[in-house]
């Protein structure tokens, strides 16, 4: 019907005069929008297929395609913009929920962009990186409260269970299934090499994985999939996942065309069938029934495993927090609004939640005020862009910080958002072997390793900059920072002075 005719979002541009008719594009693109016309002898391009993941673009050898959007536009109007109409159209089609992956698109106010970091000049000097020690090596855990000594005056070690990282950031949740077995194996890699962590998700450890153990952070969502002893063993801690920032309140999806092989055996689940988490734990419906769990997975891992708990950045995320450093945690993940996801409802995606900055802030002044901020570490994620809004949320008062979608952007991904579909080009969000094998796990862990690597030399920059010599001496330290174009509310939340102070 013509009622439910959209015009593409995004239109492929082939220079005729350039394309020598190789055909890379139509054996590249899994969305088959290309064909090859045999009596004309020439490639044709379907636009509406099209998610602007720039493979063909990318490996075109005469640079004869280019992606560009659409002028083609609905008449204007400042009150209904063409998603609206078209999610609308779409809806009134299908009579079904909107979904969406990575992270979420809309203006929101970035408030990293907002804040600027203080330097240090003459009375309090700067500190060359090059030339002089600087600390990046940070453990996650409780603090002691007190040194103990024996009976001969040596100190005892009465640390718990905890990580120690090389450098500030670790690899975020990002489930076997929902992305592939070679962006999984390139993230392990890396984090062997960087002497840091990546996470498994919610979608279990393949059995290839176990090996890498030592790096690995072993989650357990309400879905249970995957987890069993060998499991909880495998990995360096336990994640209990109570909240995602893509989508708080809600439960996660992995469609069942991707619940094949490995993927099935790994979750435990049959082949073919939707993996659907609930969305609370049918067990926890207080912090009590947390810190039950909490305990559990210590004791089944005879308590030589540091837990986190992963919360979604909400209103009351400060209160939250309190209960769950309260609850035997023993480091508390909280993820931002703008983080990235699979697959989600969109309108869950773009409207709940709140942005990363405010909650850490808030959750990191709650904790200092009732005298149990060492009990337990932060670390944040959703939407870290640059080492510079790894450096702002330290400040902020995190320990540390995961990230997801840098993470993949360093393994190639182009943000087409188009994830929930399995037909990623890039070989990351699929388990489309002919798809799987276009990411090489090697090259993939060298171009994170070197992401992160840079990184690190930029924060030991900055620090120097600032006169700090050390990631302990900058967490929390929100001196540090000064904040352009906010309202005395937003600094109020933050705990941080206006540029010009």
């Amino acid at each position: 019907m013509p009622i439910n005719f959209l015009y593409p979002e995004y239109e492929i541009i082939r220079d005729t005069n350039k394309c020598i008719a190789c055909r890379v594009c139509q054996r590249q693109c899994a969305n088959e929008a290309h064909t090859f016309d045999e009596e004309a002898g020439i490639v044709l391009s379907d636009s509406a297929k099209c998610v602007n993941c720039h493979r063909c673009v990318s490996l075109c050898p005469t640079r004869a395609l280019k992606i560009v959007k659409t002028d083609h536009t609905f008449r204007e109007n400042g009150n209904w913009d063409s998603n609206a109409i078209t999610e609308i159209y779409k809806q009134a089609e299908s009579g079904g929920v909107l979904l969406s992956s990575m992270g979420n698109p809309k203006d929101f106010p970035v408030y990293f962009n907002k804040i600027l970091i203080n330097a240090s000049q003459v009375t309090n000097p700067s500190i060359d990186p090059l030339r002089e020690p600087m600390e990046t090596k940070v453990t996650l855990g409780a603090k002691p409260s007190r040194i103990e000594r024996d009976e001969n005056g040596d100190i005892v070690d009465n640390r718990t269970p905890s990580l120690t990282l090389s450098t500030p950031v670790m690899f975020s949740a990002m489930s076997y299934g929902s992305i592939s077995y070679n962006a999984h194996k390139s993230l392990a890699l890396a984090a062997k090499e960087l002497g840091i962590y990546y996470n498994t998700g919610e979608g279990g450890l393949h059995e290839d994985f176990y090996e890498y153990g030592a790096n690995t952070i072993v989650q357990v969502a309400s879905g249970r999939f995957g987890v069993h002893k060998d499991f909880l063993s495998a990995g360096a801690a336990i994640e209990i996942k109570m909240g995602q920032g893509a989508k708080p309140g809600i439960g996660g999806h992995l469609p069942g065309e991707k619940i094949v092989g490995d993927v099935a055996k790994t979750r435990m689940i049959p082949e073919g069938s939707d993996a659907i988490s609930p969305a609370p734990h049918h067990d926890i419906y207080s912090i009590e029934d947390l810190r039950q769990l909490v305990f559990s997975l210590k004791e089944a891992t005879n308590y030589q495993k540091p837990v986190i708990v992963k919360i979604a950045a909400v209103h009351n995320v400060a209160a939250i927090a309190s209960g769950v450093a309260r609850s035997g945690a023993d480091i508390i993940a909280i993820d931002g609004f703008r983080g990235g996801t699979g697959a989600a409802p969109t309108r869950i995606r773009d409207n709940v939640g709140i942005p990363i900055e405010l909650a850490l802030a808030s959750v990191d002044e709650r904790l200092r005020q009732e005298g149990i901020r060492d009990n337990v570490s932060i670390v944040v994620g959703g939407s870290i862009h640059s080492s510079a809004d790894m450096v702002k949320a330290i400040a902020l008062g995190a320990d540390a910080v995961y990230i997801g979608t840098a993470a993949l952007l360093a393994l190639g991904c182009h943000l087409c958002r188009s994830c929930q579909g399995g037909r990623c080009n890039w070989g990351i969000a699929t388990q489309r072997p002919d798809l799987v094998k276009r990411l090489n796990p090697e090259i993939g862990k060298n171009r994170l390793v070197n992401l992160v690597n840079a990184w690190t030399h930029e924060i030991k920059e900055m620090m120097g900059g600032m006169g700090i010599n050390s990631i302990e001496a900058l967490r929390g330290n929100r001196l540090m920072l000064r904040g352009v174009g906010l309202t005395e509310k937003e600094l109020a939340i933050l705990g941080i002075k206006h540029a010009g102070e």
